[in-house]
């Protein structure tokens, strides 16, 4: 077997990495600028630990809502710029106005300045390096698939285009007619000549039905097994390198994709959430009587007619309850019969899409979690007329009701609005994943990206 091993990062690797060298960095530049400096107002020592605490949690926290553990924005220049400048700012702000947990304020104030830029140029300075060397090609994982040539090359399209450090040098096709691709097709008397000249990973088995590897080659996957490659089903590869469960629109068999979550059956979780949902919704109701106002006054200058409006929607096991909305669209706008909502749609006011964009429009539907119809977290709630048409083409998509809807969802930080059926399918699969993996922790992030989303006014 070929010695040229190649290091390889995993996702949850490269998110870990990302945040031990944000903290490590620039703790590193404020202590050489407190050491060699005249700088007073952030030192490090062993009676103000919780100063660089308090200051590591604010810069991740911060961070993930800024999208600086995104790795595609990590991979872009200018994306980390932008992102690295508004978690610093932030983070400096935030640190100022904390003088408990925090250095008190010094007296001269251009050490401020200089915290901010110390922090900025220690961000730019690791991100910079991350994108130089881990986000470079020469950290791939090369991986061999095993299955069905028919499929192969469409399996393969869709894990590199959201994991581009996999690369797939081959496959063992496993039908009796072979069809032709752009991969090269492997046959068993070839493997141990190939291994030997190449480093190989991973070794991805993309079958469902087990019948179909012949008794040879399942003998030759478990020596490879034994010599310490790793071989792993490609639904197993596809779910952790995406975040979402790799249904398809014929796709019948709900127990292939699921145990359910823990948490579903976790009554201190449940518990949990639900106080959560109460309390957090009490703030927003609050919130929203205090701009209320404006809205109201914005409404009848330039989105002129009712303010609010009631529309019915499927919620937990598909029992239809009333939803709470600001009115974003012009009145009667389906005098002709329900339809998809579109990108730019037309029927949308201009007052009514900034309401969208910052998600404002959905801030009633916190009386619909009070009232125990909704979630804050969850799949977000279809109308039945849409719910009849899509489940027609998508058989698991009723499997999205067995929890509470939600007003904001793991599809909806994670996919653009969709208006066709290939959307449903797609956000079907960050809500099951969502259902099958949901935790606090989960919770947790998803509810940063519904900042970010909102922050960067990026609603639909």
């Amino acid at each position: 077997m070929s010695n040229s091993r190649k290091i390889h990062f995993e996702i949850s690797e490269r998110k870990i990495l990302l945040r031990v060298f944000d903290i490590f960095f620039v703790l590193l530049v404020l202590f050489l600028i407190g050491k060699y400096f005249n700088f007073t107002y952030f030192q490090i020592t062993a009676t103000s630990y919780y100063w660089t605490i308090v200051l590591a949690l604010y810069i991740t926290s911060i961070g993930t809502i800024f999208e600086m553990y995104n790795l595609q924005i990590a991979n872009n220049k200018f994306l980390v710029l932008r992102s690295t400048i508004l978690t610093t700012a932030v983070t400096t702000l935030l640190y100022l106005l904390t003088p408990f947990y925090t250095p008190i304020l010094p007296s001269n104030r251009l050490q401020i300045v200089f915290f901010f830029v110390a922090i900025l140029s220690a961000l730019l300075l690791w991100r910079n390096l991350y994108i130089y060397f881990l986000a470079a090609n020469r950290f791939v994982k090369t991986v061999l698939f095993v299955g069905s040539s028919k499929k192969v090359e469409k399996l393969v399209d869709e894990l590199t285009r959201v994991n581009p450090h996999y690369k797939v040098i081959g496959f063992i096709p496993t039908d009796d007619k072979i069809v032709k691709t752009t991969l090269q097709s492997l046959s068993l008397s070839e493997l141990e000549s190939f291994f030997s000249n190449h480093y190989i990973s991973e070794i991805v088995v993309t079958n469902d039905n087990n019948k179909v590897i012949s008794v040879t080659l399942y003998s030759q996957l478990l020596k490879l097994l034994e010599k310490g490659i790793v071989i792993r089903q490609y639904a197993e590869v596809y779910e952790y390198s995406t975040n979402r469960l790799p249904i398809h629109f014929e796709d019948k068999e709900l127990y292939k994709f699921f145990p359910f979550s823990r948490s579903n059956q976790n009554a201190l979780y449940a518990f949990y959430i639900r106080f959560l949902d109460i309390l957090l919704s009490i703030v927003g109701l609050l919130s929203l009587l205090c701009i209320l106002p404006f809205i109201a006054l914005f409404n009848v200058l330039w989105n002129k007619g009712p303010l609010l409006y009631k529309q019915e929607r499927i919620g937990k096991n598909g029992i239809p309850f009333e939803i709470y909305k600001l009115r974003t669209m012009i009145v009667n706008a389906e005098q002709e019969g329900a339809v998809f909502a579109k990108v730019n749609d037309i029927r949308v006011t201009p007052f009514g899409r900034f309401l969208r964009k910052t998600r404002i429009d959905e801030v009633p539907q916190f009386i619909n979690v009070l009232k125990g119809e909704m979630a804050l977290i969850g799949p977000r709630p279809e109308r039945p007329i849409f719910v009849d048409e899509i489940a027609k083409n998508i058989p698991l998509y009723q499997t999205r009701h067995v929890i509470k809807p939600g007003l904001t969802g793991w599809a909806q930080v994670n996919y653009p609005y969709g208006v066709s059926l290939e959307d449903s399918l797609m956000k079907l699969r960050y809500d099951l994943y969502y259902i099958k993996h949901r935790s606090l922790f989960l919770d947790i992030n998803i509810v940063m990206k519904t900042l970010s989303t909102i922050l960067f006014a990026r609603g639909q």
